[in-house]
């Protein structure tokens, strides 16, 4: 085991102690839930964030939705499958042929995600919604009709800052070209998530996701902040912020 594995196993040890200790004997609302982060299979910590989330709130069926999975391997789902979740996984590239859940090859788009859970027999109630698509995030999750994810986690733009409401205008035929310009500022998926009914709780360590809860059962279960507290600076594993597009902004909202 080298050093980088062997540091990744005692840290992940010490935070799952941390979320018995608090959350299943003490009972604590959560007040930060980067304390809570550990790597298994997700990118950023939110292994563990989505288990101390679901400690404090329980399942209600384990079923999962995520979009942008790319291989199925490295997402916030595969832990969860690996335990007993099912659920659906689309990507627009072409899936393995060995994933653990089958990955549905999908271009996702505002128009297109209710025909999309439809096909695939998405409940109308489910656990947790995942989307991370690298830039229609916010107009998807706009769009997202007649069914209810308790949890959502959703990449926001943290090269915005919390006190600005700013979206990238809506282009169902958008990639990703590595930029800033892309998805939404912090504070528009708050609004976005309040109209919604959902709470923001919390924002993992590298800026990259944040975190909503359904408002009637975040309930006394997460201590309340405001956008600004729970707003997390760009950190990204192999860069601290993507460049700046010198030629696109986002729009505020």
């Amino acid at each position: 085991m080298g050093p980088l594995i062997r540091t990744q196993t005692i840290r992940n040890c010490l935070r799952g102690a941390r979320i018995t200790v608090d959350l299943k004997i003490r009972k604590r609302p959560i007040a930060d839930i980067t304390r809570y982060e550990r790597r298994f299979s997700s990118q950023n910590g939110e292994d563990g964030i989505l288990e101390a989330i679901f400690t404090v709130i329980g399942t209600a069926g384990k079923y999962f939705v995520e979009f942008g999975a790319a291989s199925g391997r490295e997402c916030n789902t595969a832990r969860l499958a690996r335990n007993g979740w099912t659920g659906l996984l689309m990507d627009a590239a072409t899936p393995p042929p060995d994933a653990r859940v089958p990955i549905r090859r999908e271009f996702i788009t505002a128009e297109n995600i209710n025909a999309l859970f439809a096909k695939y027999n998405v409940p109308p109630a489910f656990d947790l919604l995942s989307i991370d698509i690298d830039g229609n995030d916010y107009w998807v999750w706009k769009s997202i009709a007649a069914y209810r994810p308790r949890v959502v986690v959703i990449e926001y733009n943290a090269s915005v800052r919390p006190t600005e409401s700013s979206v990238m205008p809506y282009d169902p035929n958008f990639r990703w070209s590595g930029t800033d310009y892309f998805g939404a500022s912090l504070l528009a998926l708050a609004k976005l998530g309040a109209t919604k009914g959902y709470t923001l709780v919390g924002c993992d360590s590298s800026g990259t996701n944040a975190f909503f809860v359904d408002a009637a059962e975040a309930q006394g279960r997460f201590v309340p902040h405001s956008v600004g507290e729970l707003y997390r600076p760009p950190n990204y594993k192999k860069i601290k912020r993507h460049p700046h597009d010198p030629d696109r902004t986002l729009t505020p909202i």
